[in-house]
């Protein structure tokens, strides 16, 4: 099943809700079914080691309206009903709401740095999870406790060594795997529920609010380790594609929810226990001594499972932002010929490992980790309630005044947890921003620098009447000649350099825009609009989805419907320009900002390899221009 004609990857009509239900689990739920493992121990080490029964409930009960508003009521309830398409995420959103370059600017930056956060963060969530996992060593085999830092990294190269391979074999355990996972969670905390049955107190959200107002300053930090709980919800918005919303909601509400529930729980149990207070790690201590070797092992493989799905959550979101033109082109490669999501993107990929593999061996433990977690998280979260008012103005056509409490109070939440997050900024949580920053800056150097560079191009050539017109008695020479154009109403430079450099014009010419539509994908009788021009001229639009991959040679020689014109590829040659960019201008940033996109411009994947298109029937025409 190829992109130019599969609707969807996955589709919930094809496959059963529970099977859909079932795979919701690995791939979605990864990251927030890991958060047990780290989520209570950050929040006691953050409070000063008070493990007392007031503060131990306080936290529990903060965990507790945490999952049910960010997670239950705002992402699954609410969020995951702005899907594009199917597609959700903080890119698919902003694309929902109409944006297009050079309109709505707040819009497009909210949509972009939202998008630069989850990049930094996805750095950090493979490097904490697997350390969180292999800490419940700690107690069956204390003397390992020095060599976890070098276990983890020696995981996590395995992991990233593995991605070219892609994981479309092992992907179906993945379902299977987090079912024993949250099944195993919930038991060993139900267990300890049941002996200590008071921990239910903590249902009632007046003891998390009592917590924070009686402990001032102490109180506001543990609010930012209670965020790790949720850290995983802007994930499951972004990989709602996979699935569909109904599947992920079964997932949430029949299963992972529940189980976090009661794990939450039971480690708080153990917490107000004396007989259990002083365990240094509560999840691995609601286990027995004899199956904590075995829980390892499973934690390590969920945790692997976990860093894996942000890691392909970052693939995807890679192309989309090449898609939508925030990035410029690099190689992607199918990974999978059955499902158009299983990609790999090499230069992500190495870039990922080495951020990870630092961070590991300088916090060494997901204690200190904990610090840098959650910072780039919540701020995504907060843009998203942003742009999701936006939404329920003008997608659901909300009353301002519903809208605004809706939105206010997701607002109020997010910016709660932003604020606690930033105490740490110092011990970590410097890290994402910078990446973020980062990333941020650069791709707002290659939106502002091709805009600009596309503007000035134009400027240099004329209408393509006017062009027919002029030349229409130039001699003609056999073949076709396809230009790749960003407008099919004016005449490629391309086109204008061939004919004054080399004298030719071929005796067909096409004019081929390749079009990326704000929706993820489009269907196959949409894919071709043809327009009919003087002496054999034709203009081709191809529209794509913002999800998927152009393939012109493919696009030209299947039958595109009535009109379309057909063609042989052994007597067609591509023409692109290749531009030698010069800053202009005496501002210093201006001058500073285009350096840096003509150097990513330089560096890109050229159009023709990223089009798919035979090296051998591609001519580069080189220019210079100024902008």
């Amino acid at each position: 099943m190829n992109a130019e004609t599969s609707p969807r990857s996955k589709s919930p009509t094809k496959d059963g809700v529970g099977v859909l239900a079932l795979g919701a689990l690995g791939v979605v739920y990864g990251d927030i079914g890991t958060s047990p493992l780290y989520t209570i121990k950050t929040a006691v080490e953050w409070s000063g080691r008070d493990r007392g029964p007031e503060a131990a409930l306080g936290m529990l009960s903060l965990i507790v309206w945490t999952l049910l508003i960010i997670v239950s009521l705002k992402y699954v309830a609410v969020i995951m009903r702005a899907d594009n398409d199917g597609e959700g995420g903080i890119l698919a959103l902003m694309s929902l709401l109409g944006v297009k370059r050079g309109r709505r600017p707040a819009i497009i930056a909210m949509g972009m740095l939202g998008a630069a956060l989850l990049f930094g963060d996805g750095a950090i969530t493979p490097a904490i999870s697997v350390l969180s996992a292999l800490e419940g060593l700690e107690g069956p085999a204390p003397a390992i406790t020095a060599y976890i830092a070098p276990m983890s990294i020696l995981v996590l190269i395995a992991l990233f060594m593995l991605q070219p391979l892609g994981t479309g074999r092992i992907s179906k355990l993945f379902g299977p795997v987090m079912a024993v996972w949250f099944l195993a969670i919930g038991t060993a905390g139900l267990i300890a529920v049941v002996r200590h049955p008071q921990v239910l107190w903590a249902l009632d959200p007046l003891v998390g609010l009592h917590y924070l107002s009686a402990h001032g300053l102490t109180g506001f930090l543990v609010l930012g380790a209670v965020f790790l709980c949720a850290t995983g919800a802007e994930a499951l918005y972004a990989d709602m594609g996979h699935f569909g919303a109904r599947p992920i909601r079964l997932a949430w509400y029949g299963l992972v929810f529940p189980a976090l529930l009661l794990n939450y729980a039971g480690q708080t149990a153990l917490l107000i226990d004396p007989s259990t207070a002083h365990v240094a790690n509560p999840f691995y201590a609601l286990c027995p001594p004899a199956l904590q070797l075995p829980l390892v092992l499973l934690a390590t493989v969920a945790t692997v499972i976990a860093s894996q799905s942000i890691i392909t959550g970052a693939y995807s979101m890679t192309r989309q932002a090449i898609q939508l033109g925030l990035l410029p082109r690099i190689r992607i490669s199918q990974t999978s010929a059955r499902s158009y999501g299983q990609i790999y993107v090499g230069f992500v990929n190495w870039s990922l490992m080495a951020l990870t593999i630092v961070l590991t061996a300088a916090f060494r433990s997901s204690d200190k980790l904990a610090a840098a977690f959650g910072v780039a998280v919540s701020l995504t979260m907060l843009l998203t309630s942003g742009l999701m008012f936006v939404a329920m103005r003008e997608v659901w056509r909300w009353s301002l005044p519903a809208s605004a409490v809706v939105a206010g109070l997701f607002v109020c939440v997010d910016g709660s947890f932003v604020a606690a997050n930033f105490v740490k900024f110092f011990e970590g949580g410097w890290i994402p921003i910078v990446v973020a920053s980062t990333l941020y800056f650069l791709m707002t150097c290659w939106s502002e620098g091709y805009l600009a560079m596309r503007t000035a191009l134009e400027r240099t050539t004329y209408p393509i009447g006017e062009f027919i017109q002029k030349f229409r008695d130039r001699e003609r020479v056999p073949g076709t000649a396809v230009y790749l154009a960003g407008r099919t109403d004016l005449a490629p430079v391309a086109l204008l350099h061939n004919l004054t450099h080399n004298k030719v014009l071929h005796r067909r010419i096409v004019l081929l825009h390749v079009a990326t539509e704000h929706r993820p994908r489009v269907r196959a009788k949409d894919r071709l609009a043809v327009v009919e021009l003087p002496d054999d001229f034709h203009a081709l639009t191809a529209h794509y989805g913002f999800m998927e991959q152009p393939n012109v040679p493919h696009l030209l020689t299947q039958d595109e419907g009535a009109g379309a014109p057909t063609f042989d590829l052994t007597d067609t040659s591509f023409f692109v320009g290749r531009m030698n960019v010069m800053p202009a201008g005496s501002s210093h940033w201006h001058r500073f900002k285009i350096h840096v996109f003509k150097i990513m411009y330089r560096n890109a994947l050229p159009a023709t390899e990223f089009f798919r298109i035979p090296a051998g029937r591609v001519v580069e025409l080189g220019g210079q221009i100024e902008i």
